[in-house]
Formats: C-alpha cells, sequence, structure tokens
C-alpha cells in the first residue's frame, strides 16, 4: 500500500474516486445478502470483488435508537447539523451513544457503491466508513495502471478486533472467465430497477418500497 502512495505522489493524472467535496472527510485518522460490510468479514479473512460503478454514493451517517432497542442508519447528503439529525429521527428515534456512553456516536462520513461479490455470486451494496479502506481505494483509483476500476477486481482483508482492527484492500487481475457473470448478474439487478440513492432516506436499493 505504501507502494500505492509513493507512485500517487508522483502522478496526479486520474481523477479521484472520491469527489473533492468530501475530500477532507478521509483525511485524518486511522454481510448481510444485499450488503458488503468490512466490519463483517472475519478476523484473518478476505473477500474479493469487482466495482460496478465509478461514481460512489458518498454520505453522512449516524445511527438512531428506538425506545424498544431496535437501530437503523440515518443518511444526509452533507455533514448534518444536530438539528438536521434530530428532525430526520423524528420522535421515534434518538442517536444512539459512543462506547462511553458519555455522548452521542459521531456522525461518520461513508460511501457506498454497487458490487459483485465474487464468494456469494451475487450484486451487492459495500459500504465503508473506514477511512483507511477508502483513501486506499481512492489513491488506487488515481494510479494510471488502475485508470478504468472497473476492469479490476479488489481483495479486502481485515486482522485484528475492535480498536486493533486492521484493513487492507489491493487490486488484482480481473479472470476472464468471470466477466460473463458478472455482466450477467448486474444487468439482472438493473432490470430489477436496482438504485442505490434509496440509501439516503433509509429506501432498499434492491427494489422500490410498496
Amino acid at each position: 500500500m505504501c507502494e500505492h502512495r509513493a507512485v500517487l505522489a508522483h502522478s496526479n493524472l486520474q481523477m479521484p474516486f472520491v469527489p473533492t467535496k468530501f475530500q477532507s472527510a478521509v483525511s485524518g485518522g486511522s454481510a448481510g445478502s444485499g450488503y458488503l460490510n468490512p466490519s463483517k468479514i472475519q478476523s484473518g479473512g478476505n473477500v474479493r470483488f469487482a466495482l460496478l460503478s465509478e461514481e460512489p454514493l458518498c454520505f453522512y451517517e449516524c445511527w438512531g435508537e428506538s425506545s424498544d432497542g431496535s437501530v437503523r442508519p440515518f443518511r444526509f447528503p452533507d455533514d448534518p447539523t444536530p438539528a438536521d439529525i434530530e428532525q430526520e429521527m423524528g420522535p421515534d428515534y434518538t442517536r444512539r451513544l459512543n462506547r462511553e456512553g458519555t455522548g452521542p456516536e459521531p456522525v461518520k462520513f461513508a460511501l457506498a457503491v454497487p458490487v459483485y461479490n465474487f464468494e456469494t455470486g451475487t450484486i451487492q451494496v459495500l459500504q465503508m466508513s473506514q477511512k483507511s479502506l477508502i483513501k486506499e481505494l481512492d489513491n488506487i483509483s488515481q494510479i494510471e495502471d488502475y485508470a478504468n476500476l472497473l476492469e479490476w477486481d479488489f481483495v479486502m482483508g481485515k486482522t485484528g478486533q475492535g480498536l486493533t482492527t486492521e484493513y487492507s484492500l489491493r487490486p488484482v487481475p480481473r479472470k476472464a472467465t468471470t466477466q460473463k457473470q458478472l455482466d450477467k448478474a448486474w444487468t439482472a439487478a438493473l432490470d430489477d430497477g436496482f438504485d442505490i440513492t434509496r440509501l439516503i432516506g433509509g429506501g432498499n436499493p434492491f427494489k422500490e418500497a410498496a
């Protein structure tokens, strides 16, 4: 990964994966069936996937908790104020507390992008709020060798647990025999009405609400 960053320092030819207006959100700090969540990868494990869009859905996310203990994410196209969050959550939800129980969990920048998961053979939504992963993918996107991210596969790995968790991400060549099954699955998802923008507002990207 350090090599990727070294190459990037000498080449600014490619457009970044993360849009310019969101760059400051990742500049610091360290599956359900339809979703690929990096935190759900077993320690020491990895998953291979292919991006299906070069334009991620970028947003800010926080979690609300209801009186019965159920939780759900609330997503915003721009960094929300406390008043924005309170209005969006309404009377049924309050912000979930942080680990220490001393205040609400912080709002996190996140992005989501449709992917083909080679392990499951299905279309999923990869959502990432881990800054290290987002920055690495953004770095890779600006290396000339990976000008077309849709032509490459990616292997994402995880080691450790809790506060010691570390993630890795690297591009790998795509096997020629997998392109057909990838294209078939993605076409079927689009025909069924897949729309990732439904995530804003809490909708299901795989189908419209009845």
